[in-house]
Parts: C-alpha cells; sequence; structure tokens
C-alpha cells in the first residue's frame, strides 16, 4: 500500500510538506461531499485570502459563505468561521494537535479531527472516511459497500491496521483513502490496478452485490437543496441587501421559495435588512 501511494499520489495541495494545519483543516471541511477537482480552486483562493484562522475570524460571516460559492452546503462555511474564531480565542491562532481539542470545534466531527490530527500532524489515529470505510469493507469483510453508519468493527479493523509509527500511520491512512478515490472507486473498481487486490475477500467471493438497505442518490431538480442554492446565489452576488423581489424572481414556487428563505434565515446563512430585504451574515 505505501508502496503504490509513493508512485500513484496526486499532488494536492493540503498534502505538501509546506501545507499548513489550517490549510488540511479547510482541506477536509471543503471536500464534505465535494470532488477534488471543485475544491482545488476555492481552497487555493481562501487560502489566498485568509491564509490564517485569525484572518478569517476578522471577517463576517457572510463573507466566508459569498467565497464558498458554488461548494454546496454552504453551512460548511459558517462552521469553518466558527473553527477559525474558536481557534482564535482558546488556541492563540494554532489549530491544535489534540484530538479531543479539535473535536471540540465548531463543525469538527470524529472524521474531520483524525484526518487533521492524522495528515496535519502526523498522529497515529484511524481515519474513517467513506473511501477508507468502502476498502475495508471489500479487502476484509468480502462485502461491496459498508454500513451507512460506522460500526465498532469499522474502528477496531482501522486501528488494527495502522503501522506503529505514527508518521507512517499517517501516511497509511492517506494511502488507503487514495487507494479507494482512484482504484477501489463506488461504481467501477479497477481490480486489476490494485495493490491489494490478491488479498481481498471481495474479489476472491467473485464481487458478490451489495445486499444491503437501498442506496439512495442525492437528487437536486426541484429540491429545496436546489432553491436555497438559488436564493443564496442571489444574497452572494448582491455584495449588500437584497430586496425581496429579486429573491421571488430566482425561484417561481412561492411556497417553497419562502420556506427554503426561512430555512436560510434559521440557519444563520442569511439575515433580514429591513422590512423586505435580505443579506448574508
Amino acid at each position: 500500500m505505501l508502496a503504490w501511494y509513493d508512485a500513484h499520489a496526486r499532488d494536492l495541495p493540503w498534502r505538501r510538506p509546506e501545507a499548513s494545519p489550517w490549510s488540511v483543516l479547510v482541506s477536509e471541511l471543503m471536500l464534505q461531499q465535494t470532488p477534488v477537482v471543485r475544491v482545488l480552486p476555492v481552497h487555493a483562493a481562501w487560502l489566498e485570502r485568509w491564509p490564517t484562522p485569525a484572518a478569517l475570524a476578522e471577517e463576517p460571516a457572510g463573507e466566508a459563505v459569498r467565497a464558498w460559492g458554488r461548494l454546496g452546503y454552504p453551512r460548511r462555511a459558517l462552521r469553518l468561521h466558527a473553527a477559525a474564531t474558536a481557534i482564535v480565542e482558546r488556541h492563540d491562532g494554532e489549530v491544535p494537535a489534540d484530538r479531543d481539542e479539535l473535536l471540540a470545534l465548531p463543525g469538527v466531527g470524529d472524521y474531520t479531527a483524525a484526518a487533521v490530527a492524522a495528515f496535519a500532524f502526523g498522529r497515529r489515529v484511524a481515519v474513517l472516511d467513506t473511501n477508507v470505510r468502502r476498502v475495508h469493507q471489500r479487502v476484509l469483510r468480502g462485502a461491496e459497500f459498508p454500513p451507512d453508519a460506522v460500526r465498532a468493527h469499522e474502528r477496531r479493523d482501522a486501528e488494527l491496521l495502522l503501522p506503529d509509527d505514527p508518521p507512517t500511520a499517517a501516511t497509511w491512512s492517506v494511502a488507503v483513502m487514495e487507494l479507494g478515490a482512484l482504484v477501489c472507486t463506488a461504481r467501477a473498481p479497477r481490480c486489476g490496478e490494485c495493490p491489494v487486490a490478491d488479498l481481498c475477500a471481495w474479489r476472491a467471493a467473485g464481487h458478490p452485490a451489495y445486499d444491503g438497505p437501498p442506496r439512495r442518490g442525492q437528487a437536486w431538480e426541484g429540491t429545496d437543496r436546489q432553491c436555497r442554492g438559488r436564493l443564496l446565489a442571489v444574497l452572494r452576488e448582491a455584495h449588500g441587501p437584497v430586496h425581496r423581489s429579486a429573491l421571488d424572481r430566482a425561484w417561481p414556487d412561492p411556497v417553497q421559495r419562502g420556506r427554503c428563505l426561512a430555512g436560510l434565515v434559521a440557519d444563520g446563512l442569511a439575515v433580514p435588512a429591513g422590512p423586505d430585504g435580505y443579506a448574508l451574515p
């Protein structure tokens, strides 16, 4: 696995030796449910504008939402802003290395805390994202896909596989993640290119099809997510308060539009501005 990673790893800015822990943290929140190719330009622009947590914390949260652009799930921008503020207030502006301290930051869950501890600080911790879980499930347990939620046995498997040396363990974690992203993919795994194909229980069993609960794709057209995105795009592009009439033109269904606008306000992504206006926070 390690030799394969040395030969095939993608050159990503948050993996380079000079990458700061802040760069790693930003990348991890941006990469949640978002492809690398879409994250790369936004990550670069973000780090150029806000190279440190303190630089982001000095600006209004709405600027983070504006800079998030069309990455999707814009609440992640608010979480990054809140995390930056907490880092300044609690850790003198430096991203903490301790997993528990990372977990205490707004918007940082189990996976993100483990990823930052491993990839930014070389800690020996199990990192379980979707790609890693899929590789483990296929190679170790002979099933096509992992369960919907992380199970205790998955954590045990990941911890048992970690090399003892912390820096090597961190490289191992990103190597398995890369294998899942490039070779052991969800839809079209390239088993002929896999460095552990001869050890794979799923391959040995003849690639049995997934027989668990239905795996639902994420709809987009006509959904509240699409409506919220349209409304938020109007607010991002305005650089100031927007009259409600501009939002009315962005989405035709008044009931859905009202529901989504109320949701944006409740989530802190929009704020009322006068009797008939809205703006970014």
